[in-house]
């Protein structure tokens, strides 16, 4: 399958990404028709309480971490800022929970916002890349390749992030397609013919383990 420049809109919704792919794709019609458009959520945060939020979050249960979250954004006041944050100290911070680690790395992420490391601004966003924004997120301590790809696609609803780490995309890439499950590497080059939808399709391969493999729905697809 191939999808020519000249069909490709300088800027379209998911849904209509999908289509353009189902168009010249049999497995991308099927999921379409399985699991209907592309339904990702309006961003509800700023982008710096996303990543905090993803911070808090990472290796915790949830109601575990909705818990620690709360009380971190009562001691800030309601008001998720980079500098507030900073001015808590150990005592407050391990009040609400927090472990070590992650005190080190929410101060961490709140420091490089303010230097200029991390940008967040929607003018310096915009004239960042994926990549560039991928390389500036994983300089700060416990942030990743995959939160950095998370906050690509459901954040800044990029529509082109092919996040080929995650087991989800790769054991839905194989269910949908009829294949084993690929390695990382080798989902890479298989995403290239979907260029420059591939958030898309990692939406629907998330849905094809829910659909075709038993996986219960999860807050990726809702």
């Amino acid at each position: 399958m191939t999808v020519t420049w000249a069909e490709r809109p300088a800027r379209v919704s998911h849904a209509e990404a999908a289509r353009i792919l189902a168009a010249s794709d049999p497995v991308i019609a099927r999921l379409l028709a399985d699991a209907g458009q592309p339904r990702l959520s309006r961003p509800s945060e700023s982008h710096f309480a996303t990543l905090v939020r993803a911070i808090v979050y990472q290796q915790l249960a949830g109601a575990a971490a909705a818990a620690i979250h709360g009380r971190l954004v009562a001691a800030l006041g309601g008001d998720v800022q980079p500098a507030p944050l900073l001015a808590l100290d150990d005592e407050a911070l391990r009040g609400v929970g927090l472990s070590r680690n992650k005190m080190a790395s929410l101060r961490d992420l709140a420091a490089k916002v303010l230097d200029g490391t991390v940008v967040l601004s929607p003018r310096g966003l915009a004239a960042e890349n994926d990549d560039e924004i991928v390389a500036r997120l994983s300089a700060v301590r416990g942030i990743g390749r995959w939160t950095a790809e998370m906050f690509l696609i459901f954040q800044l609803r990029r529509l082109d992030v092919w996040p080929v780490g995650d087991l989800g995309v790769r054991r839905g890439y194989g269910l949908a397609w009829g294949i084993s499950m690929p390695t990382a590497r080798e989902l890479q080059p298989l995403g290239d013919p979907y260029r420059p939808y591939r958030s898309v399709v990692a939406w629907y391969c998330w849905r094809a383990t829910e659909l075709y493999g038993g996986a219960a729905d999860s807050a990726l697809t809702r």
